[in-house]
């Protein structure tokens, strides 16, 4: 934690925290005075969180934080304890808050998911706080945290969060609390959460809306109507609200255009009227809107799919949406569910020990896979199937399909076997087992990885990463360089696999390796 100097005076802020990448939350909460910077007449560029109140009757935030420096932190929060991560209580090392907070902001997930399992489980890590540079830095780390999960979809474990660092009575984590409900279909537990909030002066849309779903009409439209007439509430909005709560008043049935950004609020405001957005367009947090069984099935598939592809949506649970019914249409989604649902057929009578489903599996595997690998879905589909098609022995073009599948399971190194070597499969085996002894890489991709289980020499600041312990840090540098490398610079692959290896991420490294071979990920 923070040391502070006996000199008289507080210590000067070297740069402020990065601002947050989620600008599409609703303005549930009337957003605080910036605190001005202890060396400057302009405010921050990020609100401080707040502790909680000491009182319940104050309507207004809180604008001035008082801090005791090396006292506790939420910043240390997490549902992750280092006996399950593995990493060290000192995970950030000598980090600083600013630098953490920068490099959680930066991190990219996209297209492998190794490292987006990887990423996940650095972001719900217990660990110590990391040092502040001043005190107003309090809480964010744990709000670039939440942002991070937010921004990759991740909304379950972005509201465990919230709940392990406390009663959401903070500004900045009750918005995300509440958006979070909302996108997943529990606007009642949101508006409950609202009423047992206190210290926060609620935006009057949010009380309106909330009043509506608790079936106080009147109270609802009273503030409606105060509000408006102060214009405390945008004017779209405020049309929104009032057809919500009054359709019949309105004689054309034409809503207006939604505002931008479409936020959580005006999402549930425009399913409630009958007209639900697409959120294929919308940031992949939305996504989870459409997973409500509201939602038509197509709706649904969709969305899952996306959320999936992110890796925030589990396999089985595609699996049961996918499954749910039987296509009555065909293109698109439609097409991948039927050939999904043809494989699955198959190879479920082959557990059941039915005569010849090793034919079928055969049959279906092949389109099975291609729908899937077209909407990069491979990994989910391994891990539902590659080890039960290990079991079934085929050969040929469905052979080689099957090996690939298991090598992406999380049973990759039991399946790898022991082909020969000097072949592609003797290739994808070593990777499997971290020993390329004797193996022969192809193509610069090929090359780039292999020669990061080689031990080359690591750039010094990333050397110094891995010698200093920092875990953390280390972690999200080896994703930066390796998302860097499969846009084209190889070299960043090679070092960003190493450095997995040189902070003991062995099984990382070896899944993020069969990755980029197996599916050719180049941004």
């Amino acid at each position: 934690m923070l040391q502070a100097q006996n000199t008289g005076q507080e210590t000067p802020i070297s740069a402020p925290a990065p601002l947050s990448a989620i600008d599409w939350l609703s303005e549930t909460v009337k957003p605080a005075p910036l605190p001005l910077s202890p060396n400057a007449s302009s405010p921050m560029a990020t609100p401080p969180l707040s502790e909680a109140p000491v009182t319940g009757g104050v309507a207004a935030p809180l604008a001035i934080t008082t801090t005791v420096l090396g006292g506790p932190s939420v910043d240390g929060v997490g549902l992750l304890p280092s006996a399950k991560t593995g990493y060290p209580a000192a995970l950030w090392g000598r980090a600083t808050a600013g630098e953490v907070s920068a490099a959680i902001a930066g991190l990219q997930t996209e297209g492998i998911a190794a490292l987006h399992d990887l990423a996940v489980t650095v972001l719900l890590a217990e660990a110590d706080a990391p040092a502040m540079e001043y005190p107003a830095q309090r809480g964010a780390v744990l709000l670039a945290r939440v942002d991070k999960l937010l921004a990759i979809g991740a909304l379950d474990q972005a509201y465990a969060l919230i709940e392990a660092a406390g009663p959401a009575t903070n500004a900045d984590l009750f918005r995300r609390a509440f958006d979070v409900s909302l996108l997943m279909g529990q606007e009642d537990r949101a508006c409950s959460e609202m009423r047992a909030t206190r210290g926060l002066d609620i935006a009057p849309q949010t009380r309106v809306f909330c009043a509506a779903r608790a079936g106080d009409w009147m109270g609802a439209k009273l503030t409606l109507s105060t509000e408006t007439a102060l214009s405390g509430i945008p004017a779209i909005e405020a049309e929104l609200l009032e057809r919500f709560l009054d359709p019949e008043a309105f004689a054309d049935p034409t809503l207006p255009q939604p505002p931008k950004p479409i936020t959580p609020l005006i999402w549930r405001i425009y399913d409630a009227l009958g007209e639900t957005l697409p959120t294929g367009t919308l940031p992949i947090a939305f996504a989870h809107a459409e997973l409500s069984t509201r939602a038509g099935w197509k709706a649904q598939a969709e969305a899952a799919e996306r959320l999936a592809r992110a890796g925030v949506l589990s396999p089985n649970q595609l699996l049961g949406i996918f499954t749910s019914q039987k296509p009555s249409a065909s293109g698109g989604v439609w097409d991948r569910i039927t050939a999904f649902q043809a494989f699955d057929a198959a190879i479920s009578a082959g557990d059941a020990g039915g005569a010849g489903d090793a034919g079928a599996v055969a049959a279906a595997l092949p389109p099975a896979y291609g729908v899937m690998k077209a909407a990069e879905l491979e990994v989910a589909f391994a891990t539902l199937y590659g080890e039960a098609l290990a079991n079934l022995n085929l050969q040929g073009e469905a052979g080689d399909l099957a090996y690939e599948l298991g090598l992406l399971s999380p049973a990759y190194e039991r399946l790898a076997g022991d082909p020969a070597a000097g072949t592609l499969r003797g290739y994808l085996a070593g990777l499997a087992r971290g020993d390329l002894a004797g193996q022969t890489a192809t193509g610069d991709l090929g090359r780039a990885v292999a020669a990061g289980f080689l031990a080359p020499a690591l750039p010094d600041d990333l050397a110094q990463l891995a010698a200093s312990g920092n875990v953390g840090m280390g972690i999200l540098a080896a994703i930066a360089r390796i998302q860097t490398g499969v846009l084209g610079e190889d070299r960043a692959v090679t070092e960003g696999l190493a450095l997995l290896r040189a902070l003991g991420l062995e099984s990382s490294a070896r899944r993020t390796a069969l990755e980029l071979m197996i599916l050719e990920r180049r941004g």
